[in-house]
């Protein structure tokens, strides 16, 4: 089974439209169409399962040592790694979701938090 398409991310409160461009034996990419957001996701098995979806981000802004308009890039994910047995996937739901509710309490402080490296 594998994400419908497109998907939508929303970015500073707006919507981000994203058609699959790859789909490949356990990974898949979603992107628009001038490449500034890639959403990826992908599944390795082994001794652990990881599960990874993240998000990678461009934008052109203007360079303050040089001054020049220079392409900026960053990448966000989630990386869910887990015994191939022992966990139900409703478990293994619980913890991220537990994690994700952390991060965006609060209006997102505590991403504010991670972002400005407190600890």
């Amino acid at each position: 089974m594998s994400y419908s398409d497109p998907q939508s991310i929303t970015l500073s409160g707006t919507a981000v439209s994203l058609p699959r461009v790859s789909s490949g034996l356990n990974n898949g990419a979603f992107s628009t169409p001038d490449g500034t957001a890639v959403l990826r996701v992908s599944h390795a098995y082994g001794k652990r399962n990881r599960r990874t979806v993240r998000l990678e981000h461009s934008k052109i802004a203007v360079d303050p040592l040089t001054s020049a308009n220079t392409k900026f890039s960053m990448t966000a994910y989630v990386v869910v790694d887990v015994p191939p047995v022992g966990y139900t996937v409703a478990e293994a739901q619980a913890v991220v979701a537990g994690l994700t509710k952390f991060l965006t309490d609060t209006s997102g402080s505590n991403v504010a938090k991670l972002l400005g490296g407190e600890n």
